[in-house]
């Protein structure tokens, strides 16, 4: 790879070895973003490390005034959550995905967590949202069942989450992926608050989620730009897969 198509997480801060990270990326209803930042606000984890590469868009983030990478992780108390403000650009997404579990490996994380949502096409008739889940290996698996999170038995995962698993199983990462059923172009904070809550469970931590809920149309109106860049890049990824179901399943 050359230096031009590098992608570095830098450290602003020292993080500590043997955390717990936990992945919100721009996917399906926005489910891990808008989790993702509402960890960050109701843990008030502190800005540790940010993504840096030219393979992204020109874009910053300014937070009072200053300057700031887009793609960051925020830390505290052994929890470290990616999150991203900008919508993927498919092109980078493998090396994104390859150089953010690289960097999982290298602080011997205990385990990586990524958040998303996997899409229904009668979101607007459930009642309840449910959370499924899929895994690295068994260990993880049985972690997810004894916290009776549905395990997804046969289908496709596609975008950001299925890299991350596919490569924390190269690196030998124990790594889970929750999925809350969700909107496929829309902002979606009932699937993130179920997933937050699902997380709760596995972490054993107390994360409140009604402000999230009680704000759920401002969240809708303040990411739906945001979404419809992620649709564009969902688009390309062929993340319609999600909906068929593999051949050899077929009975």
């Amino acid at each position: 790879m050359s230096i031009e198509n590098e992608v570095r997480i830098v450290e602003v801060k020292d993080i500590p070895e043997g955390i717990t990270i936990i992945c919100g990326l721009p996917d399906v209803g926005l489910v891990g973003v808008i989790a993702a930042m509402h960890i960050i606000s109701k843990l008030n984890l502190g800005e540790a490390a940010y993504v840096e590469t030219d393979l992204l868009p020109p874009v910053i983030v300014l937070e009072n005034g200053l300057p700031k990478s887009p793609i960051r992780v925020f830390e505290g108390g052994g929890i470290a959550v990616l999150n991203s403000e900008i919508a993927i650009p498919s092109n980078i997404i493998y090396s994104l995905m390859r150089s953010i579990v690289d960097w999982a490996w290298k602080k011997k994380a205990e385990k990586v967590i990524t958040l998303s949502g996997i899409p229904v096409p009668n979101r607007y008739d459930l009642e309840k949202v449910r959370v499924f889940g899929a895994a690295s290996n068994d260990a993880m698996l049985k972690i997810l069942k004894d916290n009776e999170v549905e395990i997804i038995e046969r289908g496709f995962l596609v975008g950001p989450q299925a890299l991350i698993l596919k490569y924390c199983v190269k690196k030998n990462i124990p790594a889970m992926a929750l999925l809350a059923e969700a909107f496929y172009n829309y902002p979606d904070p009932e699937a993130s608050s179920m997933v937050i809550r699902t997380l709760n469970k596995i972490m054993n931590m107390n994360i409140d989620v009604s402000e999230l809920m009680e704000r759920g149309e401002e969240v809708r109106l303040a990411m739906r730009d945001m979404m419809r860049r992620t649709q564009a890049e969902l688009a390309k990824m062929r993340k319609s897969h999600e909906y068929d179901i593999p051949s050899f399943y077929i009975r």
